[in-house]
């Protein structure tokens, strides 16, 4: 077997490989609140992997992590590319390994955090068909042309573009929801522009190796799903929902809202934007409403105090139920997809289960259910290459981190394990303030003990 030097071969897979996280699951299990807690146990930077909070805008919609709710732990590829763009999975891809690398050149751990599990197979996998032209390219070489592109562009009539799909290819209509435009386009500019069938290309170049970890990666990663009993995440999410719309949920979509926008590309594909359209063409007037956007969003907060008969709160409900129950078959498809890498391409998962959290809403069993299994299974993780690596540097920090004690005065003798959870302690706006009364405390602690000394002296003295 020869080595080939540009993808590493033999004299590359005797070298040590970098560890990387990845925290995946459905919509709602606690992914995000997981990752910025395991910051309290290991130096971690947190890659999102989130379709939808790729990008800029709807941050309340799309639940994007607040600055607050950071806690201080760098963030990277979230809400950073423009909302009218198509972000793929190859683009995610090509964006993020520079990112890890450059977390690990600062002795830092990479994690990924995020449901959008074609992004993080996209990651792991070496092969990506349908999000990288590149690749069909070289899989479709010296094939006859077919259909002529022109003839598949630029029509009016989207459903059209799955007829003729059915009627060419009838295993790859199967695949891809009819609804479902962009990936339409793209197996029938693929038939145009190489003379293909998609399902033939997909079944005898890709089966293989979609889904399936790069075995020759130069990453060695650590798979952890988040996840929670359907039913429970069923009234989680419902809640949450509401809790966006108070949050201010119907200001974005008002803000986003385009009579006739395509749904299929860029953040209008995240859910609850189409499911208002129906609602807000009947809402808003014909005319340009920019001089009056105030006006209509102020009153667009009230409909739902309106009678219980009125249409635009019948529409309005209705909207909002169609985002729950949207959002609820999300995480089913979410969950399948988990269970179909486990089973079908073997991937070595570890689950966490967040039930009891969900339902109990207790910090304390979020700690002891969520947070403790989950730093074991890194801590495990990340033991083997401190183990195996003769460069030390990454070791001492890693144990510093982990077994160095800092007892906090101020917070009544609060422990804290590491230095990185003492920096996001110290950080805090209560330790700040603890920390004032407490010297505060011992400054006047000082003088009494002072003025004592004082009076004891003079006692002598006399």
């Amino acid at each position: 077997m020869s080595v080939n030097p540009s993808n590493g071969g033999i004299d590359e897979a005797k070298k040590k490989k970098a560890k990387v996280v990845v925290i995946m699951g459905p919509t709602g299990s606690g992914k995000s609140k997981l990752a910025v807690d395991l910051a309290s146990h290991f130096p971690v930077e947190i890659i999102n992997a989130d379709a939808m909070q790729i990008y800029s805008g709807l941050d309340v919609l799309t639940n994007k992590v607040t600055v607050n709710e950071q806690k201080g732990v760098t963030h990277h590829l979230l809400g950073t590319v423009s909302p009218d763009l198509e972000f793929t999975a190859k683009d995610f891809r090509d964006s993020t390994i520079p990112v890890i690398e450059e977390i690990l050149s600062r002795n830092h751990v990479p994690v990924l955090v995020g449901g959008t599990n074609y992004y993080i197979q996209a990651l792991v996998s070496k092969f990506l068909l349908e999000d990288s032209k590149e690749d069909v390219d070289e899989c479709c070489s010296n094939v006859a042309p077919g259909l002529d592109v022109e003839s598949i562009s630029g029509r009016d009539d989207l459903s059209h573009g799955y007829d003729l799909l059915k009627e060419l290819d009838p295993v790859a209509a199967n695949r891809v929801h009819p609804n479902n435009h962009r990936k339409i386009n793209q197996y029938l500019s693929l038939h145009a522009s190489r003379g293909v069938l998609p399902s033939k290309l997909y079944q005898e170049n890709a089966a293989e190796n979609w889904g399936c970890i790069d075995a020759s990666s130069r990453f060695d990663y650590c798979l952890i799903c988040m996840d929670a009993e359907t039913t429970v995440l069923d009234e989680y999410v419902g809640q949450r929902v509401d809790s966006m719309v108070d949050a201010g949920l119907l200001d974005e979509v008002y803000d986003i809202y385009k009579p006739g926008a395509d749904y299929t590309r860029g953040l209008r594909q995240s859910i609850g934007v189409r499911e208002f359209e129906n609602f807000l063409k009947t809402y808003l007037p014909d005319t340009n409403t920019s001089a009056n956007d105030k006006a209509l969003k102020e009153n667009l907060r009230k409909i739902l105090d309106f009678p219980k008969d009125d249409k635009l709160r019948v529409m309005l409900e209705e909207a909002i139920d169609s985002v729950k129950l949207n959002t609820r078959r999300l995480l089913r498809r979410q969950k399948r997809r988990i269970n179909r890498l486990e089973t079908v391409f073997g991937w070595n998962i570890h689950h966490v289960d967040a039930t009891e959290c969900l339902l109990g809403k207790s910090e304390e069993s979020w700690d002891v259910q969520v947070v403790k299994p989950a730093t074991q299974i890194l801590q495990s993780f990340l033991k083997t290459e401190t183990e195996l690596s003769h460069d030390s540097t990454l070791r001492k920090s890693m144990e510093r981190d982990l077994w160095s004690q800092y007892v906090c005065e101020a917070c009544g003798n609060k422990v804290l394990r590491g230095r990185h959870e003492w920096d996001h302690h110290t950080q805090g706006r209560v330790h700040r303030k603890r920390t004032a009364r407490f010297k505060k405390a011992q400054n006047f602690e000082n003088r009494e003990k002072q003025e004592e000394e004082e009076v004891g002296i003079c006692r002598e003295t006399s």
